[in-house]
């Protein structure tokens, strides 16, 4: 009987997952910094959104405030993050969340930009939402 409900309890976990769009990691690798982008939380009806952001680096410190050093960016508009829950500045291996509001209503693409101290543009990550 209890694997008889664990199954149907996998199927329904299966099912609400699957009506998400899964968006793909992205990565940045320049100036001996890694950067790898992961969307969380993007549904129509999350209030907040969430990236998932891992920085790697073996030749400098990463100092960075990176809820001053981000924007996501929709629609030609810019929006700051509402926090950075994660590692502090310093160190070559920071990983946390950038939390943003959501942008209502969802527009069909978003991009994030993150821009390192010394870095003349930002770094890039582009997903299609619609």
């Amino acid at each position: 009987m209890l694997k008889i409900i664990l199954i149907v309890a996998a199927g329904m976990i299966a099912t609400s997952n699957a009506a998400e769009p899964v968006l793909a990691p992205q990565t940045s690798n320049e100036r001996e910094i890694k950067i790898v982008v992961t969307p969380r939380n993007l549904p129509d009806e999350a209030k907040n959104w969430e990236f998932e952001v891992t920085l790697e680096t073996h030749t400098q410190t990463l100092n960075d405030d990176l809820a001053k050093s981000s924007a996501l960016v929709a629609d030609g508009k810019r929006y700051a993050p509402l926090a950075w829950e994660g590692a502090p500045p310093g160190g070559h291996h920071r990983k946390g969340v950038l939390r943003f509001k959501a942008i209502i209503p969802q527009p069909p693409s978003v991009e994030l930009q993150i821009r390192l101290a010394g870095e003349m543009s930002p770094r890039s990550f582009h997903w299609l939402l619609k």
